[in-house]
């Protein structure tokens, strides 16, 4: 991956994980345009590089990511002259996020609220430190949950949890989020990012790419379908494209001879047909 300058985060790889640090620390880390221009190209270039893995995302500072940048105060959140056609800045990240070929770690360092909490609900793992504070605080702003919230929250807590959140807009503590099934584990700070690389290298160190960037997407697909039977389809369907592959030979006969993998898929050459499932339509009004 290319070594590239950002205005509003840092991108840097070691031992095939790419850490992505939101950097406004003075502003604890406030999302704005810029961010999610800055999030967008890093994600490109993660999943066109081979030799990232494993993607963790944290904040410089004491802060994961305070939310929307409202230093315009009252017309923060005015896009009425865009219309029907504004796109949600945090939603483009999150649904980036979520077409990506390479699993993603939170490790939630301090404040995340509103955005800087949605945005992280299409991550497929998330820490968060004993300092991390969580708030869905939409409501308490006049606005309503953004960057596709309301679609990745319920999935992630359940609607009755989910739902007391957004009403709310209260914001609670590492343990609640634990105890609700939105963060896996709580690390006192100075353990958080260890815990992810850890995390991180067990992935990038044992498995096949092309395994891990299907089975990712798999499982984030069904989550919409109403029978098991599309699942077992789509199972079918990949693993005959699969099966007779390199990467499941090296598997096996790693396994066999007691040593380590060595995969030769690459994710940017060597995915099936099958993926992508569609491509993300042109975003058009509400009502078109």
């Amino acid at each position: 991956m290319p070594q590239q300058e950002y205005e509003t985060v840092r991108a840097e790889v070691a031992d095939r994980i790419l850490t992505v640090t939101l950097d406004r620390p003075e502003r604890l880390n406030a999302f704005n345009p810029r961010m999610m221009a800055d999030l967008l190209d890093v994600l490109d270039a993660a999943d066109a590089d081979d030799e990232v893995r494993v993607i963790v995302v944290t904040g410089a500072g004491r802060g994961f990511c305070a939310g929307a940048d409202i230093s315009s105060a009252g017309s923060s959140f005015d896009h009425r002259e865009a219309g029907a056609w504004h796109r949600d800045t945090g939603g483009r990240v999150a649904l980036r996020i979520f077409s990506s070929t390479k699993p993603v770690i939170a490790a939630v360092n301090g404040p995340a609220a509103g955005v800087g909490a949605s945005m992280t609900l299409p991550m497929d793992i998330r820490l968060a430190s004993t300092s991390a504070k969580f708030g869905f605080v939409f409501a308490r702003r006049g606005i309503v949950p953004e960057s596709a919230a309301s679609w990745f929250l319920p999935r992630a807590v359940g609607i009755q949890r989910a739902m007391e959140w957004v009403a709310s807009g209260r914001v609670f503590g590492p343990e609640e989020a634990l105890a609700a099934g939105l963060v896996r584990s709580v690390h006192p700070p100075e353990e958080l990012l260890p815990a992810a690389y850890g995390l991180a290298r067990e992935i990038a160190e044992n498995t096949s790419a092309i395994s891990v960037a299907l089975a990712r997407q798999m499982m984030w697909r069904m989550l919409g379908e109403p029978h098991p039977m599309a699942a077992h389809r789509l199972d079918s369907r990949i693993m005959s494209q699969i099966g007779g592959g390199p990467d499941p030979r090296e598997g096996v006969e790693s396994f066999l001879a007691k040593r380590p993998p060595a995969f030769p898929g690459r994710v940017s050459t060597d995915l099936p047909p099958v993926y992508p499932w569609w491509d993300e339509e042109e975003f058009r009004p509400l009502g078109t």
